[in-house]
């Protein structure tokens, strides 16, 4: 099959005027439908335009390929447009497009397109070729131009697997035996893949190295890459959007990066990847049986923004703490239940209330056990960011970091910090080791950076972070003291707000101290409010997790309804790791949810006499209609907050 057998005459415009990108999706549209390739116009378009909101498909130097693989395509198609004056393409050099092809690409698994659709991929990369086209008086003269170029063209695929790897023969700064392995894949698997693949392997013929590229591409993988083809690789380059079996790869030095990257960073890449300035990756399978995935994996590239580096840092801590969240939260709850179950909560005394939850020997045993997992849910935060940072060395400290915050007034956010001080502590001894003796400089990692690493975590936590928040922690009850007489629906707002800031660190100890103080005093409805502040922020999430699935991670949406569990028990700490992982939209989503739902129990004048429970102690609150009236509203600003603030997520 030929590129020219996908396009017809009619699906080409030499003269198209689109006034921006949309126009230019929509025009291409219609010239692909005008060939009979479409069954579906709505529904080819908007499987077009979802490709477009994960990356945009304006490669740089003028090109577009936008493409939709769906049922709606009865048989694969091209269309194609000049665009002389250009058009605003959101490109990722941010130069406006002259030329633009369009691909439809059918369901079925006939993958005998694709080998033709890689080609056309390559060929966009020539500046020749697309002078050419640009050239065309006419649509018989461009329909030639493509013809020409194909018969003396192969595809990616076609040209690496005639010898497995492009060698470039020798230049002067670096000899052919240089060996470099890569991965291409985007997630249709249809242009960017044979792109990047592409741009690489130019990238690799300019070093004078050598080269073998995997393509992931819709038909599946392609030049597959060996044990012996990893093992002998200096680096090994990921450039990718979709998933990628990464286990493979541990403990040999890997970039990862976006498909995009291959395509405009290729010489970047293979400078970075020739330099040998490139961690080790490290894979933690977290206890799961399938390969990597389902595993998550340390992210120690260089490529990307700060903020993203930041991210999958932040990630790596959360994903390993989730499983402590979960199992001992779930714990707790049941603890809770079963005293629920065998206690008269009436018929207790205010100190019996306040160990609801270990009254009887089972509910102890479910409570300390849970309590357990809870204790190391903020060392094995701060140490795995920690580790993502500053590699193995860096773990150590950030568990200490971890464990003063858990134990100290600080709480979450206290680890956070940590986590990531621990693991720029590691890098500056790092570098400060490299002008040590080579004798000295061997000891390093076994003794410099665990001494003195966790000396100097230890000293920040105790002289820097934690006098900070303890500090906040008591003007806020200072605060929330001089609050108590003025108004009790704003009081009710405060204290429920303040459960959901940083959901057990010093905010939220200082509202539920001031909750259970309030009890002994006889304010019983101040405490009504603190509890179902700190019930609101996990239901939500979980039920955000059900309805706005586009804003969440797959691990993210799998743990989702375990929080429906932990915050029907009041067990705030469900909501950490999706706090934790987007700070800026979780937080105040939750805040102002708790906050309604706290205002609401204060003005319906709801009750509680027992200081923890949740649902369970739900025979003990006055008002209680009214108390679930709180807690639904609560739980659903929250929820439709996080659905507009969160960003839809590109996994």
């Amino acid at each position: 099959m030929r590129i020219t057998d996908l396009l017809s005459a009619s699906s080409i415009d030499l003269n198209a005027k689109p006034l921006n990108k949309k126009e230019a999706i929509e025009q291409a549209v219609k010239l692909m439908a005008a060939s009979g390739n479409i069954t579906d116009i709505e529904a080819y378009t908007k499987q077009v335009i979802a490709r477009e909101e994960e990356s945009t498909t304006g490669v740089g130097e003028g090109i577009a390929i936008p493409h939709g693989k769906c049922s709606a395509v009865s048989r694969p198609g091209l269309a194609a447009m000049i665009i002389r004056d250009g058009v605003d393409y959101d490109s990722l050099d941010g130069e406006p497009v002259n030329v633009l092809f369009l691909i439809a690409a059918p369901d079925s698994e006939d993958n005998v397109h694709l080998d033709v659709l890689s080609k056309l991929s390559v060929l966009l990369m020539d500046e020749e070729f697309i002078r050419k086209l640009k050239a065309a008086k006419d649509i018989g003269g461009f329909l030639e131009v493509i013809d020409n170029a194909d018969s003396e063209s192969k595809s990616i695929d076609e040209r690496l697997q005639d010898t497995g790897t492009y060698n470039a023969g020798n230049s002067d700064t670096n000899p052919a035996n240089r060996y470099i392995v890569a991965v291409t894949s985007c997630p249709t698997g249809i242009a960017h893949t044979y792109m990047a693949a592409e741009g690489l392997e130019k990238a690799a013929k300019k070093a004078g190295c050598t080269i073998k590229i995997e393509t992931r591409g819709s038909a599946g993988a392609k030049n597959v890459l060996t044990d012996e083809d990893i093992e002998k690789a200096e680096c090994i380059i990921v450039a990718a959007d979709a998933k990628v079996p990464m286990a493979r790869f541990e403990g040999h030095k890997v970039i990862e990066c976006q498909v995009s990257d291959g395509i405009n960073k290729a010489d970047e890449l293979i400078s970075q990847a020739l330099s040998g300035d490139v961690p080790e990756y490290q894979v933690h399978g977290m206890g799961r049986s399938s390969d990597d995935s389902q595993a998550a994996a340390v992210k120690k590239n260089k490529s990307g923004g700060v903020g993203h580096q930041i991210y999958t840092q932040l990630m790596n801590g959360v994903s390993h703490m989730l499983p402590f969240v979960v199992g001992g939260g779930i714990l707790i709850a049941i603890a809770f239940l079963i005293d629920g179950i065998n206690v008269d909560m009436n018929s207790l005394s205010e100190a019996e209330r306040a160990n609801f939850g270990t009254i009887t020997p089972v509910a102890a045993l479910f409570k300390n056990i849970g309590g357990a997992a809870f204790g190391f849910m903020l060392p094995v935060l701060a140490g795995y960011i920690a580790m993502a940072i500053g590699d193995r060395p860096a773990l150590a400290l950030g568990f200490v970091g971890g464990y003063i915050a858990a134990n100290g007034k600080s709480g979450f956010l206290g680890a956070l910090v940590a986590g990531f001080a621990a693991g720029y502590i590691i890098l500056g001894l790092r570098k400060l080791c490299d002008k040590l003796p080579e004798a000295l400089e061997k000891i390093a990692p076994v003794l410099i950076y665990p001494v003195v690493g966790i000396l100097v975590i230890g000293l920040g936590m105790n002289y820097v972070i934690e006098p900070v928040m303890g500090a906040i922690n008591t003007g806020l009850n200072s605060f929330l003291v001089g609050m108590g007489s003025s108004s009790r629906i704003i009081l009710g707002f405060v204290l429920a707000a303040m459960m959901a800031i940083d959901m057990g660190g010093p905010f939220n100890k200082a509202a539920y101290v001031f909750g259970t103080a309030s009890i002994a005093y006889g304010n019983y409805d101040i405490m009504a409010a603190v509890m179902i502040g700190g019930m609101v922020p996990p239901c939500a999430i979980a039920l955000a997790t059900m309805l706005f699935k586009n804003k969440f991670t797959k691990e993210e949406r799998e743990a989702g309804p375990t929080n429906f569990i932990m915050g029907l028990a009041f067990i705030t700490e469900g909501a950490i790791p999706y706090a934790a992982a987007d700070p800026l939209h979780v937080i105040p989503a939750c805040l102002i949810g708790s906050g309604i739902a706290g205002a609401i129990s204060m003005l319906f004048k709801c009750t509680l006499m027992a200081p923890h429970g949740g649902i369970f102690v739900f025979p003990v609150v006055g008002n209680p209609l009214y108390y679930l009236l709180a807690l639904v509203v609560g739980t659903i600003v929250s929820c439709f907050l996080l659905g507009v603030l969160k960003k839809k997520v590109n996994e």
